[in-house]
């Protein structure tokens, strides 16, 4: 009975590890509007959905798992996702919650990047990120 106890419990526990591991490889970001290469006016009003993750207020504080959208426009990723994201007009915070923005974009060509980040402003690692390239005419 203690070697079945031994093998059972070192099944959970490989499942268990598993399940953390797929769990964190589906977390995910995806912006539902514009479509990429959409031609818009402006304002354009970028949406985004998430697998995996929470989307909460960031007056609610550093979550495990949960956190909030930010928008980096004409912008590389950061390089060090340790840091909280800068709040400029190319770097948007969403610290609100909401899952859908309206921007002031000028005539031409623009990348919108979707970056979730906890409560702290702090980016995932590896970064849960999507983008979108769009015309706005």
């Amino acid at each position: 009975m203690q070697h079945f106890s031994v093998k059972f419990f070192t099944l959970l526990a490989i499942l268990f590890v598993f399940g953390i591991t797929s769990a964190s490889a589906d977390n995910s970001v995806k912006i539902t509007e514009p479509p990429n290469g959409a031609v818009v006016s402006s304002p354009v009003k970028v949406c985004m959905e998430t697998q995996g993750v929470e989307v909460e207020p960031a007056k609610n504080g550093v979550n495990k798992g949960k956190g909030h959208h930010h928008l980096l426009i004409d912008v590389d990723l950061p390089k060090d996702l340790s840091k909280p994201i800068g709040k400029d007009a190319q770097h948007v915070h969403m610290g609100d919650g909401s899952t859908c923005k309206e921007l002031k974009l000028a005539a031409g060509k623009h990348t919108i990047r979707a970056l979730f980040a906890n409560g702290g402003h702090v980016p995932y690692d590896p970064a849960i990120t999507a983008e979108t390239n769009v015309t706005v005419k």
